[in-house]
């Protein structure tokens, strides 16, 4: 049926349980998982002579949201691993994720994009998250939306 699923995460805790219900799936169909964070690019400031002095850098801004990443995906990898899934995971950079999220599925052959009907900014209960609805408009693959139920 589907054999690479693209887990992606925001961090939150709704998309953390996605991810979970996302590799319970995948152990099901021995099927393998690439997980993604996509952060945003390092914003310039608009006055580009001069950086401010308590901006960082964009070499400390990719640091810091690699260590943010990697907070993250650690808990997917590590369930991935629980679970003996054969496991990848890519950090990548974008203003637009869901377009990053469709091109990552697409560069890591995914046959599945399997991600949360909502994550950080969006907790609407009858409307999709704006990320997700991207995602469903841009892709070409089969999308799983997976809707967490509140209690």
């Amino acid at each position: 049926m589907y054999s690479r699923i693209l887990l992606p995460t925001d961090g939150s805790e709704l998309s953390h349980a996605c991810v979970e219900a996302g590799l319970e799936f995948a152990q099901q169909l021995k099927a393998e998982v690439v997980a993604v964070f996509v952060g945003g690019n390092y914003q310039y400031p608009v006055y580009v002579d001069i950086l401010p002095p308590n901006g960082p850098t964009e070499e400390e801004y990719k640091i810091a949201m690699q260590t943010l990443a990697d907070s993250y995906l650690r808990p997917v990898r590590e369930a991935a691993a629980a679970a003996g899934l054969t496991y990848q995971e890519v950090i990548q950079f974008n203003d637009s994720t869901a377009k990053e999220i469709v091109h990552t599925a697409q560069e890591y052959g995914c046959d599945l994009i399997f991600m949360g009907s909502h994550g950080r900014s969006g907790l609407g209960q009858f409307l999709l998250g704006s990320v997700t609805t991207k995602v469903l408009s841009l892709c070409q693959i089969p999308v799983l939306v997976h809707r967490i139920k509140h209690h």
